[in-house]
């Protein structure tokens, strides 16, 4: 029997990757140092018995549309994977009452605009989006290989000829803010669509952010969003199933030590239980933990990359169980997945500003995930789960921006932070502390402990800016995740196509492998 392809990291990528070689007839053991797969993509009840709150990713949107996906749909289905559809994914609270909100009813986005003229330029662009998105979601799609790239740029030329890919290519450089000034009027739209950068370390005016809030907006619009059917791990669960069905292994608590080389190859990976032998290893590692693993792979400039690969502000997270919905005062709000909170593109950029600073934001953009309105499963009959992210955040606390907090360790920093985030949502719903049943709140560092890939509390596994995304991520002429090491290949999303659900790299890496 030949050797294993041994993946490290039962994360959305690795399981990917596993269960896509394992259809295919090839060995795999997927080894994860935790006690459950998922990575970030795990459901538990962590507040009270009977709330079932997804740990880390929420939105399976990106998952449900992913090449995986497209081949596989079928078996996963038959093994238990099934989404709830959502028809508002998005809406934004401005001042107390007044809101934005993104659904599939054109007419119902448009009667929260403020100006005749954005109304306008919205349907323009959902004109525009089809063929924008094939060549935009294209390119996320596509591997950062030679053949393959070029065969898709080529493409792309020649349909839309070289002054529309010009101005493509213009656009993946914009910022946001530079971006929705440009297209709309209303500030008020500005806020709303400029959050979704912020999940992806783009604030308002950083190079390169603007695909982002197009993307959620048009995407949103035409299609809605999905979440995973009594919790996320209803994709993880599933992605096992299909790898043990085929004779595949996942191996929980099982850290790898090491991974070994010689002569420029991978030769196995170590455990505490001893050296797993294998020519070819995946690994779903934050780079600097790949860096010491391996020890240096031989090549000075891999190895620098690797460590001086940059991170994004850390997230902080509450989940709440609740004994009622959010009592927001803008009654819409109600009826979306995610709220987010903040009031201005000026009040988006402070937040980032302050959390590179080292300071406590003193107005953290929240992200509130609201699925118990699409997903009732997840809680008691007529109870509900919030799912709360605070963007952004830094992991070592130098300050505080609003002069209140003045821990600088987040063991005594975490309790404050959580009242100031409780308060922002009052601020929006009067009452709304009243509904809490129990609570539980994660730190940067919290996160990093149960997931090392996310150093500081990163929940995205490295900055997306232009100088560490498309052809370099992780760095220039390893887009395509191979390493120095003949047979070690770096999978997760610190490599191209970067974070979210899609499972890009893990995929692209399979298919490759063959």
């Amino acid at each position: 029997m030949s050797d294993p392809v041994v993946i490290i990291g039962a994360g959305i990528n690795g399981l990917v990757a596993a269960a896509d070689l394992a259809k295919r007839g090839r060995q795999v053991r997927v080894l994860e140092r935790n006690a459950t797969p998922g990575g970030a993509v795990r459901t538990e009840e962590l507040t009270l018995p009977g709330y079932r709150h997804d740990i880390g990713a929420m939105n399976l949107s990106l998952f449900a549309g992913s090449g995986f996906m497209s081949a596989h749909g079928d078996e996963m289905a038959r093994h238990g994977l099934e989404f709830a559809p959502i028809d508002r994914p998005f809406a934004q609270a401005l001042e107390p009452g007044d809101h934005l909100g993104v659904t599939t009813d054109v007419e119902e986005t448009l009667s929260t605009f403020n100006s005749e003229a954005d109304k306008a330029r919205w349907r323009e662009m959902m004109q525009e989006f089809p063929d924008r998105a094939e060549v935009v979601g294209g390119l996320l799609g596509t591997p950062m290989r030679g053949r393959a790239l070029a065969k898709f740029l080529w493409k792309s030329w020649r349909k839309l000829g070289t002054a529309k890919s010009v101005e493509i290519a213009q656009f993946l450089a914009t910022s946001p803010r530079a971006f929705l000034t440009e297209n709309f009027e209303d500030p008020r739209l500005h806020a709303a669509l400029s959050s979704w950068g912020m999940h992806l370390d783009f604030a308002p005016d950083i190079a390169g952010g603007a695909i982002f809030p197009y993307l959620e907006a048009m995407a949103g619009q035409a299609m809605g969003m999905v979440i995973g059917k009594g919790g996320a791990d209803t994709v993880t669960n599933a992605l096992v199933k299909m790898i043990e069905a085929h004779g595949g292994s996942v191996e929980t608590d099982t850290e790898v030590t090491g991974i070994t080389h010689s002569g420029g190859k991978v030769t196995g990976v170590t455990t505490a239980a001893g050296t797993v032998a294998t020519q070819t290893v995946l690994a779903g590692l934050a780079p600097k933990h790949l860096l010491c693993l391996t020890g240096g792979s031989g090549d000075a400039r891999f190895d620098t990359g690797l460590k001086n690969f940059r991170h994004a502000p850390g997230t902080m997270m509450l989940h709440l169980a609740l004994d009622k919905p959010v009592p927001w005062l803008a009654e819409a709000l109600r009826r979306f997945a995610y709220v987010h909170i903040g009031r201005s593109l000026d009040v988006a950029a402070r937040t980032y500003a302050q959390a590179m600073a080292g300071l406590l934001p003193a107005d953290p953009l929240l992200v509130v995930g609201q699925p118990t309105l699409f997903d009732p499963t997840r809680a008691p009959e007529g109870k509900h789960t919030l799912w709360v992210q605070l963007r952004m955040v830094p992991a070592e606390i130098k300050g505080d921006a609003k002069g209140e907090i003045t821990a600088t360790d987040w063991n005594e920093a975490l309790a404050p932070m959580t009242e100031r985030a409780l308060s922002l949502i009052e601020e929006q719903a009067p009452g709304f502390r009243d509904t809490i049943l129990g609570q539980h709140a994660v730190s940067p560092l919290d996160l990093e402990a149960e997931n090392p890939n996310l150093v500081g509390g990163d929940q995205i596994c490295g900055s997306h800016h232009i100088s560490q995304n498309f052809l370099f991520r992780p760095l220039r002429g390893f887009a395509d995740g191979h390493t120095p090491i003949a047979g070690l290949h770096l999978i997760g999303a610190a490599a191209w196509p970067g974070a979210g659900t899609g499972a890009g790299s893990g995929y692209f890496t399979a298919q490759a492998l063959g």
